[in-house]
Parts: C-alpha cells; sequence; structure tokens
C-alpha cells in the first residue's frame, strides 16, 4: 500500500509540473526536491474525551449496554488547509471495547454549510483502511485511513459519514461534545445518501479525531492547548466563529501565512494539573500536540479553571500558583524537544463570575501572578497578551462588558474575534524546523 501511495503521489506530481520538465522528459531538480518533501499535516482535529452521560447519543442510539448499534453517524467539521490527498483518524482513546466501523464515506456538504444533513451530488468517495472497507478501532487505539484522492479548499467544510453496524458494546464512547457543530444519526446504512432525511439532530462530534492532508515542505500547523474559551462556548454553532477560526481566517488573508494550518485542541473545563473534562494537559500533551503531523507552532492558552477550581485560600491559591508555573516549564522543554515553538498566552480575567471570583479576590491575585510570571519569565518564544486584548480598562479584573456572553467567563463572537485579532500573525511567518518526511 505504501509503495501504490508514494507512486500514486510521484505520478500525480510530474503530470502537474510539466513545465518544469526538459527535453530528457524527467522532472526538473528544484520540482524533484519539492515531490520529496511533501508531507502529512493535521487539518482539522478534535480533542478525543469519555462521553459524559448527558453527551451520549439521543435515544434510541444509545442503549442499555452499547452504542450507535445499526447507526448511520453524519458529521461535518471545517479543514483549515487544503489539499489533494486526505486521511482520516478514528479515535477510540477511551473505549472499554473495540470500535467497529462498518462503511465510511467522505463528501462535500451541501452548500458547503456547515452542519447540515445533505451533500453535494458527484462529490462522495468511499474511505478504506487497509484496502478495506470495514474496519475495527481496538480499545485505545487510534486507526489512520487510506489516503484518498479528494480535493480539500483551505477553510471548506467536510461531510464524514460513517456506519456501524454492530455498534460499540460499551456506553464508554470516545467523542467531543464541544463541537458546536450539528451531526445525525439515523438507523440503517446511509453512508452513500444524497441526505438524511428525518435523522436526528445532535450537536456533538462523536469518534472522529483528525483529518490530514498532504502538504507542501513549508505547510505547518499551529496547535492551540485551551478549555472553553478555545472550544468555542459562547460562540455561534454551525458559524464556525470560536477565535482559533477566527485567527485561521487572519492568517488565510495573508500569503506568508496562508499555508499554515490550526488546530483546535481544546475542552470545555480541561485543566492543566488535574483531570476534568478529559486528561489533564501533562497527560494529553503527547497524544494531543507531539504526535499530530507537522504541528511547527504551540499555544498555550489554559489555567483559568485550574484556578477557579482551587480553594479560595491563600494557601492553595499558592500552591496551584507554583504548579502552573512548573507546568508551563515542563511543556516549553517538551515542545521543543520535538523542535515545536511554544508561544504563552495571558490567562483572561474573571470578575464576576458566580463560581470563580472569590470575595477576598485570592483567584485574581493568583491569576495575576501568573500573568506576570508568561510575560516576563523568559520561558515561553513568544508571549500572546490576550488578556490585555479583552479586559475592561477601568476594571481590569473584569472583561469588557460587550465581549463576553452574559457569565463574565465565556466570550461571545464578538469577543472571539478581538482574541484573534490580538494573535500576531508575524510569530507564524516560518516553520521554525525543516520537514522533510515524504507523504506516503
Amino acid at each position: 500500500m505504501i509503495a501504490v501511495c508514494v507512486l500514486a503521489l510521484a505520478l500525480v506530481a510530474t503530470s502537474s509540473a510539466m513545465g518544469a520538465v526538459g527535453h530528457s522528459g524527467e522532472p526538473s531538480a528544484a520540482q524533484q526536491s519539492r515531490t520529496a518533501q511533501r508531507h502529512w499535516v493535521n487539518t482539522w482535529t478534535a480533542m478525543p474525551q469519555l462521553t459524559e452521560p448527558g453527551n451520549m447519543p439521543p435515544p434510541p442510539f444509545t442503549g442499555s449496554d452499547a452504542v450507535l448499534v445499526d447507526t448511520t453517524l453524519r458529521q461535518t467539521l471545517r479543514v483549515s488547509t487544503g489539499g489533494e490527498r486526505v486521511r482520516l483518524r478514528f479515535s477510540n482513546a477511551f473505549g472499554t471495547a473495540a470500535l467497529p466501523l462498518t462503511a465510511v464515506t467522505v463528501a462535500l456538504p451541501r452548500g458547503g454549510r456547515a452542519g447540515v444533513s445533505a451533500i453535494e451530488p458527484g462529490s462522495l468517495q468511499r474511505v478504506t483502511f487497509n484496502g478495506r472497507r470495514s474496519a475495527t478501532v481496538p480499545v485505545g487505539a487510534q486507526l489512520v485511513s487510506d489516503p484518498l484522492d479528494f480535493a480539500l479548499r483551505p477553510g471548506t467544510n467536510l461531510t464524514v459519514t460513517a456506519y456501524l453496524a454492530e455498534g460499540q458494546k460499551s456506553l464508554a464512547l470516545t467523542s467531543h461534545p464541544g463541537s458546536r457543530t450539528t451531526s445525525y444519526l439515523q438507523h440503517g446504512d446511509h453512508t452513500t445518501a444524497a441526505d438524511l432525511s428525518g435523522a436526528t439532530a445532535t450537536d456533538h462530534w462523536y469518534l472522529l479525531s483528525d483529518v490530514e492532508v498532504v502538504s507542501d515542505a513549508t505547510t505547518a500547523a499551529v496547535a492551540v492547548l485551551g478549555d472553553s474559551l478555545t472550544d468555542g462556548r459562547g460562540s455561534t454553532t454551525n458559524g464556525n466563529n470560536r477565535w482559533p477560526d477566527q485567527f485561521f481566517d487572519r492568517l488565510q488573508a495573508h500569503p506568508a501565512t496562508a499555508d499554515v494550518a490550526v488546530l483546535n485542541q481544546a475542552a470545555g473545563g480541561n485543566r492543566i494539573l488535574n483531570d476534568g473534562l478529559g486528561p489533564n494537559v501533562l497527560a494529553r500533551l503527547d497524544r494531543d500536540i507531539l504526535a499530530r503531523s507537522g504541528v511547527a507552532w504551540l499555544i498555550v492558552f489554559e489555567g483559568v479553571n485550574d484556578l477557579g477550581t482551587a480553594a479560595a485560600t491563600e494557601t492553595a491559591q499558592r500552591a496551584v500558583t507554583a504548579d502552573l508555573v512548573a507546568a508551563y516549564e515542563q511543556i516549553v522543554v517538551r515542545a521543543h524537544a520535538q523542535g515545536i515553538r511554544v508561544y504563552g498566552a495571558t490567562l483572561l480575567p474573571f470578575g464576576g463570575n458566580t463560581l470563580y471570583d472569590d470575595p477576598g479576590g485570592l483567584r485574581e491575585a493568583s491569576r495575576r501572578v501568573v500573568n506576570d510570571w508568561i510575560r516576563t519569565s523568559g520561558t515561553f518564544d513568544a508571549v500572546i497578551d490576550l488578556d490585555r486584548a479583552v479586559r475592561d480598562p477601568a476594571d481590569p479584573r473584569r472583561l469588557r462588558t460587550e465581549l463576553h456572553d452574559g457569565d463574565w467567563l465565556h466570550l461571545n463572537p464578538e469577543g472571539y474575534r478581538t482574541l484573534a485579532a490580538a494573535v500576531p500573525t508575524r510569530l507564524f511567518r516560518s516553520p521554525p524546523r525543516p520537514f522533510g518526511l515524504t507523504a506516503d
């Protein structure tokens, strides 16, 4: 299979480079070099989590001891960078039983829109795994599909449809609940259907964790470690207006950064030090960042939940502050070992939030200590001051009124636009290391 895929890529590159072919009929040295350095880059990802009871597929798709039995699942997602060749990754990271995929297809959604159940006529293709239409994802594992010739433009939506004849014989389902995107469930195999009329809608992603594309040597990804502020709580369902989405739009507007993919590795309630909704950052760093294809930069924008869930006492806040600083240093060390630049983002204010804002201001004091350390320690390769972008100048312990969604913690789409605008695009103009691995 690897030899076939490499040969196919070589043929595509040769046919598209006829202008660079000399009298001998052979590609030029420059073209051969570019072809040899094409590599896989993640263009979309969703942090895998163990699905909570309230986020399981709605009845009748969750049973007493199995889930998604005889069920078609159709999902849409927005890629960042594009390409002519793609592959998918399915995750069973939290499953306690094997995950059998009976059939999988990809297509373009009708009208290019997110969260729709219909697909564009003529765009559907079957996905295979080691040449077969069916595959099983073992417990705790992920499964990478075969490469597929499928053209994706940057910033477009993709439809992925999976059918599980047997379902998963467990209620430990791997998902990403905070999809902010509508998916569809229907009994029977409808992987090739033009539309799923009468299907059950649910605003969660299940099973699918990554989409990768074959890219030029200069293409690389920036990954974001985050919580609900990056996962997009307060953004518009099917609007793709989380701050990483809007930041990607800014990158696309400039030729120097148009080949940068943006990977949102965030989950609501996630913490750096302790498990919450999903594993803690120190536990998931290898899986979600270091093992992703083509990551050249990392933005660390997380820590508010660590401060907010620690007791509002001087002892507890002193401890969590010190532990956060040590954890940031660990993240930088581990990412630098893989040649990844790490940018630290300051933590946003939460004054007025009923859960995190304590009367004595102890958590706010911890936030300021952490932010001062991020700004001045020199540990990060650069600092992105998101706090300064959205705080109220008249009351720096609070967000600007017009930017939050009502709880003084999460932002609205305009607030996320403000965050996206505060990230300097110049930090992403050249990858920090060469990518010489060829695409197979």
